[in-house]
């Protein structure tokens, strides 16, 4: 760029820098406008207040004509007083209130509540549970909710409700209480097909409920209240326990229900609910008493003409395996409800243990009369027999590698540098092969036994025969189990201090103690130190145990307890019976049986670890000579 380009180049800049400044409006210019904008800006609320204004007051028209409306329908239905009728058998005692035909109250019997009282109300008050069925005729919207019915028929387990609407038009809901929890409704138009469109054929329904704290610990309990739901022809579904969270379902739905940890009020319905089914659920507050708000906007079939009735099953019960799994077949609609799933039992591998082994033998435990706490540690006594040959054969493995540790020292001895850690692991591959000895024969059976651990992880939470329980100090083995307790919240500790979780983790450090002093002695090398830094990570875990387990029921985490002590005397017996010896003499024949075949190879997946350690060598080499070659040419 030139002299006089340059020189035009700043022309031109202080060109645009006067003429700006110049033609920039002056104080009074400026305030001039601020008032303008203000007039308009003001102009526009006040035409969107208008526009408010005559939206609500033709809303306000709006629902005057259809009260109107509904008026000139309804007009005996729409005033009276709201009376109660009681519906019970043996299990159940259901509350009915004339106003909406609605369960108003639902009292399950033979539970206690958190006051010892020996009956549990599930909900009460149309606060804490209300369903509204909505009609939609030609000129009115009818809503069950706003009307009283007439009882024309109760006794101890039936009863029917008739709202008049006037000439002989009348909506009838007609209830039938079954032997235990199972609630059967059907309801009907009569005289009131000409209302309705000839294209009607479904109904809204508004489905809202409280759930209501019932249990001692909140954050557990919270954990396993969840609007939970069943698709037809699929499995069941539920929202998050955690969040809030509204969802549209996309399929029809078999039922919806409103599940706390051991109690649920479900709605079945005969013609399932149609698609788009909208679904809510609302965490509360610690201290509110509650634990979720539920909301279900849901449609199903409806027949105007009352040729056929619309058809509903209502549970409100115990989440019991057991008695989920008999009232599906108590269902009159004929369905696969899986109303069991309601009772969590872990994913598909830990259900199919759970399902199929925990639950029978916790049946015919808990048939024997005991004491849940001994049902607890005779399950475990079970669980241990069951794997105590895994566990027997992954020792008997620590123990031939602890025997070997010398001759291993011995063989590797020469491979003490950084770089020689693959020819050091690869002699390592080689000595155990001799003496036919596999180092991963110890992991595997311990790996097996996992989902049975994770299996009594979700079992244990879920078994409602557990709950209001005591057993030696603990009060209630469905809950935590205090020793101290203050009342306010504090991070990650909580208001309390469970013991049975004190000594879950007490235990976990003493069982990891015996474990690593064990596992040290068949580490050879830098394997030892690196166990050093790993034990330091095994002492945090009981740590962190602490702080996730505190609030969990002390059954859990006497279970694990219980289990972790006779894992120590199974350890602790094998130890004092094995002879190593003896051991070694075996190790040793076998070597002398190996000896014209120094190099066999381990067998399954210890021969494909010592094949790729090998592959890894021969690439190892490779690369160090090219690279030796590549220094030889320059």
């Amino acid at each position: 760029m030139d002299k006089n380009t340059t020189t035009g180049f700043v022309l031109i800049i202080l060109v645009l820098l006067i003429f700006s400044w110049w033609s920039q409006p002056s104080e009074e210019q400026r305030r001039a406008q601020f008032v303008q904008d203000s007039i308009e800006q003001a102009s526009i609320q006040q035409a969107q207040h208008e526009a408010e204004l005559k939206e609500l007051a033709q809303s306000q028209e709006a629902r005057q004509q259809v009260l109107a409306d509904s008026t000139a329908l309804f007009h005996a239905a729409l005033t009276g007083e709201a009376k109660q009728i009681v519906l019970k058998n043996e299990k159940t005692e259901l509350t009915f209130s004339t106003k909406g035909a609605n369960v108003e109250k639902a009292v399950i019997k033979g539970y206690n509540d958190q006051e010892g009282n020996p009956d549990l109300t599930l909900f009460e008050g149309g606060k804490e549970q209300q369903i509204n069925y909505m009609l939609s005729a030609k000129e009115t919207n009818i809503e069950t909710q706003s009307l009283y019915f007439q009882v024309t028929e109760s006794n101890d387990t039936s009863a029917t409700f008739v709202a008049e609407a006037g000439d002989n038009k009348n909506i009838t809901i007609r209830y039938q209480l079954g032997k235990d929890y199972l609630l059967h409704m059907q309801m009907k138009t009569e005289g009131m097909a000409g209302l309705f469109a000839p294209n009607t054929n479904q109904m809204d329904i508004s489905w809202t409920g409280m759930c209501r704290q019932q249990e001692r610990g909140f954050m557990f309990e919270n954990r396993y209240a969840t609007l939970t739901y069943k698709k037809d022809g699929a499995s069941t579904d539920h929202l998050s326990e955690t969040s809030e969270k509204t969802k549209t379902i996309e399929e029809q739905l078999n039922w919806v229900a409103f599940k706390d940890q051991f109690f649920s009020s479900i709605m079945i319905a005969k013609n399932d609910f149609a698609s788009q089914a909208t679904l809510t659920s609302i965490p509360q507050q610690k201290g509110s008493e509650y634990l979720k708000e539920y909301r279900a906007q849901l449609k199903t079939f409806f027949d105007p003409t009352g040729q056929e009735a619309t058809e509903f099953e209502f549970y409100y019960g115990p989440n019991d395996f057991r008695i989920l799994q008999n009232t599906e077949k108590e269902s009159t609609f004929g369905k696969d409800l899986q109303l069991k799933k309601l009772v969590y039992l872990g994913w598909w591998i830990v259900r199919w243990i759970n399902r199929w082994f925990t639950v029978y033998v916790f049946d015919w435990l808990t048939r024997l009369g005991l004491n849940m706490g001994i049902v607890l540690i005779l399950i475990t006594l079970l669980l241990k027999a069951i794997t105590f040959p895994l566990v027997k054969k992954s020792y008997m493995s620590s123990a031939k590698m602890r025997v070997l540790k010398p001759k291993l020292d011995a063989a590797t001895a020469q491979y003490d540098k950084p770089e020689d850690q693959m020819m050091k692991q690869q002699a390592m591959m080689s000595e155990y092969a001799k003496y036919g000895v596999s180092p991963l024969s110890g992991c595997l059976p311990m790996l097996i036994q996992m989902p049975i651990w994770i299996a009594m992880f979700n079992f244990v939470p879920n078994a409602i025969q557990l709950r209001g329980e005591s057993f030696l100090w603990i009060k209630d083995l469905s809950t935590y189990d205090p020793i101290v307790e203050w009342g306010k919240n504090i991070w990650l500790i909580g208001d309390h201090l469970s013991l049975t979780c004190i000594l879950f983790c007490g235990g976990n450090i003493l069982y990891s103690m015996m474990t690593m002093r064990q596992q040290r002695d068949q580490m050879v090398g830098q394997q030892a130190e690196q166990m050093k830094m790993m034990q330091w990570m095994m002492y945090l875990m009981p740590l962190m145990f602490f702080f996730m387990f505190n609030d969990y029921s002390s059954g859990l985490n006497f279970y694990y307890f219980v289990s972790l002590f006779f894992s120590a005397a199974i350890m602790w017996t094998l130890r004092k019976t094995t002879n190593d010896a003896k051991l070694l003499a075996s190790l040793e024949r076998r070597y002398e049986e190996n000896k014209n075949n120094p190099q066999k190879k381990n067998s399954g997946l210890a021969a494909r670890l010592q094949a790729m350690q090998e592959q890894q060598m021969e690439m190892q080499r490779q690369r160090e000579e090219m690279i030796k070659r590549r220094n030889q040419q320059k």
